[in-house]
Formats: C-alpha cells, structure tokens, sequence
C-alpha cells in the first residue's frame, strides 16, 4: 500500500474484501463513504481522508489470507484424503493456480516481488554440465523424457530477485543397462536451463554454490559433488581445455564420493528417521520390502550375461524353496513361472530373499 495513493473500485474491493476496510465503509464514485456517513476522497495522500480512514473505516483484522499457492498436487492416496477433511476454512487457505503464477513475475511484478522476499526456488534435474547447464527434459540424440514445465522460468526468476536463489538437485549418477553413468558431465549435446542461470546445485554428496563464480570454480565445485568413480575423467577432461589448472587435485573429503560409502552412514537411520518412503506411499509393508529386491533383481538380470543366467538356472532346484518366501512369490506371481524368463526371475528373487 505504499506506493498507492489514488483507490479505484477495484482496489476498494480487494481491500474490503481482506479485510483493511470495514464492511460498514462504502465506495463511491472516487470517495470513501465512512459508517457515519462523512465523505471523503479516496486518497491516502489527502491528509482528511488519511484521519478519516483511521477512524473509521479500518477493520479489525485481515480476511482472506492464504497460505500456500500451488499448480497441483501429487502424493498417496491418504494425502488426498487428508485434503478432502480439511476445513472449509483450511481448505480456502490454499490456492491452486496455474504455473504462470506460480513460476514467474510476470502477471503482477511488484505485488510478486514483494510475496518473494528471500525466496528459495527447489526443483530437479537429470544432469548438470561443468560449465553449470541443466540437463531435464530431452537427450542429446533428441529423444524427449519430459516437458520443461515451466522450469525456465521457475530458475530465471530466482536471478531477477535481489535476495533469490535457485536450487537444482540431481542424483550424482544412475544405472543404465547394470552400468552406472555419471549425471554429472562435462558437456551434453542438449540442455534445459543454460549456464547463466547456474545458482545451487546438490547431489546427495554435498552442495556447490556456483552463482558469480569462474569457470574453473564452478567445474571444481561440481567436480567435488560428483560420483568419485568419474572424478578423474571429468576432472582429466576439464584440465584438457584449460577449464582446471595442470596442479589442482580433487580434495581428500571429496575423493570418496560412492554409493556403498553413503549407505554405510544412512544404514543406521533407516528404519527409523530414514523410512524408504518418508511422505508416504500406497505400498503396503510386503511391496516396500520388496522393492528393493526387485531392484537388485534387475540390476544382476543387467549384469550378469544370458548364458550365466541360463546355466545357473539348469542347477536351480524350485522344489528347495523354502516354504517362508511362497507368500513373496505369490505376491510377484512366479509361484509357478511359466515361460525361460519368469524362471529366470523366480530364481533370481529367490536368491535376493534369501540373501536379505
């Protein structure tokens, strides 16, 4: 309300209707019509309707207000539910809209500047480049994974706000086809978010802050977050075009960067402040345990070659299973498999079951 001076009808009644006038005062035709009936102008800067307004037209409290602003929401069935009892009070209290709200300031720039104080933008990505682009809806031979949905503007607006950060987070690396690959890379033939949109980047390995930083900083900041079993290429490939000087090594606390490592700190906490689903999920208890499982399954099916699989399979003996894993097999349907793969299968989750 600082900068305004002038109050049309609009304004009146986005006024009222939070609240700052009472229902008692009225508007009409550029006056305040106060509940004792005094007309005023409807300017701040009229030092009559200033003594006025503060007399009589102030309400008592705000209405309206809202607490979150949301494109959608996404969780399990029981968060769904947990929305549809919510009070008709609560329930006001959010907003859904649409991401041209939400993910830029465009629509209304100084009321949104002034709602993103110290704002702090969170979203994902598949992977980050060392100069610091953002790799999250397509490939670089041009297959598309996802649409960007608004993730440009949800970054850029982050650098047109003073106090503003973007955060970007990836995992460090992933399995493709039982091999692992780095998600942090040296360059990629295709990118979502450029590099002068580069701010805060996390892996589950720590944090780099890249924002106003030099090439060479940024590369050896990402360097330090990434997969410890690709440090050396991507650092052998950033000295090769000058990016690192010749002398500079990856710091010890970065060097051992590996997911066996970072189980071995969090196996502790699992089952308790570390749940496998901590938001929730429609698993029951027998599917999350076997989750897992399942995916150690693929990863061995992956790894391991067609005719190792075949031949552990001839000395495989369905008749041994123990009796305690049927209910586990009954729930994957490979009770009684049918075809070469699903006995395959059996096998392998058998094997997992017994190793867990």
């Amino acid at each position: 309300m600082l900068g305004v001076r002038a109050i049309r009808t609009q304004d009146f009644e986005i006024l009222q209707h939070h609240g700052f006038f009472n229902e008692q005062t009225r508007y009409e035709r550029g006056h305040l019509i106060a509940p004792d009936g005094t007309r005023v102008l409807a300017n701040f800067a009229d030092p009559d309707a200033r003594r006025v307004i503060a007399a009589q037209c102030m309400g008592s409290k705000l209405h309206h207000g809202l607490v979150l602003h949301g494109g959608f929401y996404l969780g399990p069935r029981d968060f769904y539910q947990g929305l549809r009892e919510l009070s008709i009070d609560d329930r006001a209290a959010i907003c859904l809209c649409g991401v041209d709200k939400i993910n830029q300031l465009d629509r209304n720039p100084r009321l949104y500047r002034q709602q993103r104080r110290h704002a702090r933008f969170i979203n994902t990505c598949m992977m980050v480049t060392l100069s610091g682009a953002f790799v999250s809806d397509g490939l670089a031979d041009g297959r598309v994974v996802s649409g960007v949905g608004g993730q440009y503007n949800f970054v850029a607006q982050a650098h047109q706000l003073d106090d503003g950060r973007s955060i970007l987070l990836l995992r460090a690396s992933r399995e493709v086809g039982g091999q692992a690959q780095s998600n942090v890379v040296f360059n990629y033939g295709h990118i979502t978010i450029p590099r002068h949109l580069r701010d805060i980047v996390i892996t589950e390995y720590g944090i780099a802050d890249l924002r106003s930083k030099s090439d060479s900083e940024i590369a050896k900041a990402l360097i330090a977050i990434a997969d410890s079993r690709f440090q050396a290429e991507l650092l052998k490939q950033a000295q090769a075009v000058g990016k690192i000087e010749a002398g500079w090594q990856i710091p010890e606390a970065q060097r051992h960067n590996l997911p066996s490592m970072l189980e071995q700190k969090l196996s502790p906490y699992r089952a308790s402040e570390l749940p496998l689903f901590p938001f929730g999920c429609d698993f029951d208890a027998q599917e999350q345990r076997l989750l897992p499982v399942l995916g150690r399954v693929r990863d061995r099916a992956a790894k391991t070659p067609r005719w190792k699989l075949l031949l552990a399979l001839l000395r495989f003996m369905p008749k041994s299973i123990p009796a305690a894993l049927q209910n586990d097999l009954q729930r994957l349907q490979l009770v009684t498999p049918q075809s070469v793969e699903d006995r395959v299968a059996q096998m392998l989750v058998v094997e997992e079951l017994q190793r867990s």
